[in-house]
């Protein structure tokens, strides 16, 4: 199990927000954290601690008044670390190029490759043709709908028909080299992680996959380590320590690796 960091850009500024409060139409957001410090800041922090794969977000889209601030912030933690990080929101063939020779080892895509709630294969090919299979990561970020859950584009505020199943995982790893899977629900809010979901994606077995959203606790850690075997890897925002949480970032790490800390 692997700790992947995160670097969360929005209007300009690195910050850890409630990813469903996104309000594109005015530049807004939930924050629970804003960083007075700049994407590099953080880039050649994780570049000192050796960690890799984690995933620097745009959460402007390209026709924000914010968004060449937030693009700027994001090439600036490329350059840091170049071939450290990964780099998602907004990616397309058009600009995917940019964000690789910047120096991100991958390039993250959601919304490109939907189209009217479905995979668009053509599309999804077309970025593998940009990029290659192994530069691509797949955010597969869901929500729970009945006993089910959806794969949700366009700031996770859309539906698809795609349901989040292990065979559905095994069909899109043949045109990527991971998996990013919010839990859209608990993202931001401190409140727990998605153990339903979590339990879905222990039996996973294939490429990469990283899982985001609601750590709250090192309990909430332990459970993913356990249940996954030790096979997904995670990421934890608001709740860390870098960000102004309550759960230190060596112990997080040490966790990850199998330590169970004692209880005082």
């Amino acid at each position: 199990m692997e700790f992947r960091p995160c670097i969360d850009i929005h209007n300009g500024k690195v910050k850890q927000i409630v990813g469903e409060s996104l309000n594109d139409a005015e530049n807004k957001a939930q924050e629970n954290f804003v960083s007075e410090r700049d994407a590099d800041f953080f880039a050649n922090f994780y570049k000192e601690e050796g960690l890799l794969g984690g995933h620097v977000i745009l959460l402007n889209k390209s026709d924000s008044p914010y968004y060449e601030e937030t693009k700027a912030q994001a090439l600036k933690a490329l350059r840091a670390y170049p071939k450290g990080l990964q780099v998602g929101g907004g990616i397309t063939p058009a600009n995917a190029r940019e964000f690789l020779d910047a120096g991100a080892s991958h390039v993250i895509v959601t919304s490109y490759v939907f189209s009217d709630g479905r995979i668009d294969y053509d599309h999804l090919r077309e970025m593998v043709d940009c990029v290659g299979r192994e530069h691509l990561v797949l955010d597969l970020s869901c929500r729970k709908k009945h006993v089910n859950y959806y794969v949700v584009t366009d700031r996770w505020q859309k539906f698809t028909e795609e349901k989040v199943t292990l065979d559905f995982l095994r069909e899109m790893s043949a045109y990527c080299d991971e998996f990013l899977i919010h839990a859209v629900d608990v993202e931001g809010k401190d409140q727990g992680v998605e153990k339903d979901l979590i339990r879905l994606l222990s039996d996973w077995d294939g490429i990469p996959i990283t899982y985001a959203g609601g750590v709250a606790s090192y309990e909430d850690i332990e459970l993913i380590r356990e249940q996954g075997s030790g096979r997904i890897n995670v990421t934890v925002g608001s709740a860390l320590d870098l960000f102004g949480g309550d759960l230190n970032y060596e112990t997080v790490l040490l966790m990850c690796k199998g330590y169970v800390p004692r209880a005082d």
